[in-house]
């Protein structure tokens, strides 16, 4: 394979250049990138020199933020205002969000006078938002412009923009009209006005959004890229598919970390130090511990009930797990189907009532089997049995509720659903479960 030939010849002395650099001309950008990783300073620098020119840029693009680091901090000015000037301006944007803080002056002041504008612009809006995310190299046409002068224009320019598979129509004053494709100018009369051709519904975001809305109106209208505008809807840039895959990506991470209690890192994990995966972890667990104590003031409360039927005791187990699995379940859904906008807020009360059957159907499902269970294995107690069956049934119908019901609260008040994950549900549930197990034993056996 390449990627071994490669890593072979780089170990002998003196190098092959030009073996290596004819090898690096048959690879992709993000095959040679990830020869990078865990080489040591000198074989990272030394490769990169090795590069073509016309792939160095793009191969920097997605080598790990380590090693851009190490090779800005081995070569020339020059060098490094070539390679940023070459970079698409988000491309060049994370560049200097992940870099410390004298690198990235270096790259600042080696970059040209207009990219490091660019940079400034992009660095300044929210992040997150889809400002952030943004390029400002795409193609824009003029709505009075014929197919044949648009062509012109993206032959001459297109080298440089992120895409030239869409292109955005614009007035004088920047106000976006509308976009034309590739495929409908390639098929389009030379002499037709662009305006004529133009889709003049174009989907769009504000530099505002948060970047987790432009990817869902990805995902929901199938684009390739989408244009990027202010409050007066005057085209400052574009996200194209390659970015909104990313956003998808550390957005699910996020929640994923969310969901297990732990609070998010954008580092990876391997990454990451000892002190800080322990700092992400603590606090929740530090909470959730401190949560659980009410589930042992429910216990101490009902120590008479206890000391009368000491039998109870072994059922708690059971009933706690499943509530915690019976709200996780639903929990789970509710937040992956609120993350794909299939269920809204609006929503609430046909998932609550669907829940509640469902919750009722599995309740009678366990119990019938529990009720079975119990008898035969412990004296034949019919009010034993039906305590720990009406519990469970309970139980079941209250965790599937509150499994729905508070993602959807937590979204209404603009808080992350993820939070309201298998973690805090199971503690809630826990205390409540036991409640309802102590209050019907009391009620059944008069104690």
């Amino acid at each position: 394979m390449l990627k071994e030939e490669i890593l072979e010849l780089l170990n002998q002395n003196p190098i092959r250049a030009g073996r290596l650099r004819s090898l690096f001309s048959q690879m992709n950008a993000v095959d040679i990138a990830a020869l990078f990783e865990d080489l040591h300073r000198e074989k990272i620098v030394q490769i990169f020199r090795l590069l073509p020119k016309n792939m160095a840029a793009e191969v920097f693009t997605y080598i790990e933020a380590d090693g851009q680091q190490i090779i800005i901090e081995a070569l020339t000015d020059s060098e490094v205002g070539d390679i940023v000037n070459k970079l698409f301006a988000d491309d060049a944007a994370d560049l200097v969000e992940e870099m410390p803080s004298d690198v990235v002056n270096r790259i600042l002041l080696s970059a040209s006078p207009r990219k490091r504008k660019t940079i400034n612009q992009l660095l300044q809006y929210p992040e997150d938002s889809a400002g952030s995310i943004m390029t400002t190299e795409y193609v824009e046409l003029r709505e009075g412009a014929l197919v044949k002068d648009a062509f012109s224009h993206i032959r001459t320019t297109g080298i440089n923009k992120e895409t030239i598979y869409t292109s955005y129509v614009i007035r004088q004053d920047r106000f976006l009209l509308g976009f034309v494709t590739a495929k409908r100018l390639m098929l389009a009369d030379p002499d037709d006005r662009i305006s004529d051709i133009m889709n003049a519904n174009p989907v769009f975001a504000y530099t505002t959004d948060d970047q987790e809305q432009v990817a869902a109106r990805f995902r929901k209208y199938g684009l390739l890229s989408m244009p990027i505008v202010d409050k007066d809807q005057h085209l400052v840039g574009i996200v194209t598919v390659d970015d909104v895959v990313e956003v998808i990506e550390e957005e699910n991470t996020e929640d994923f970390e969310k969901m297990g209690a732990l609070s998010p890192s954008e580092e990876p994990y391997l990454k990451t130090g000892v002190f800080k995966l322990a700092g992400n972890r603590i606090m929740w667990l530090l909470f959730l511990m401190l949560s659980a104590t009410i589930t042992g003031f429910i216990i101490s409360g009902f120590e008479d009930t206890l000391s009368v039927l000491p039998v109870l005791v072994a059922f708690i187990p059971m009933l706690m797990d499943t509530g915690g699995n019976a709200g996780t379940q639903t929990s789970t859904l509710v937040i992956r189907g609120m993350a794909l906008e299939e269920i809204r807020f609006r929503d609430l009360s046909k998932v609550l009532w669907k829940e509640i059957r469902v919750a009722f159907l599995c309740g009678f499902a366990l119990g019938l089997v529990n009720f079975v269970r119990i008898y035969l294995m412990n004296g034949r107690n019919p009010l034993l049995s039906l305590l720990v069956t009406g519990s469970m049934l309970a139980t079941i119908v209250m965790a599937k509720t509150l499994g729905c019901v508070l993602p959807m609260a937590a979204k209404k008040l603009k808080l992350d659903p993820a939070i309201m994950a298998a973690p805090l549900i199971t503690t809630i549930i826990d205390s409540g479960s036991l409640a309802v197990y102590f209050l019907i034993a009391r009620t059944l056996f008069d104690v």
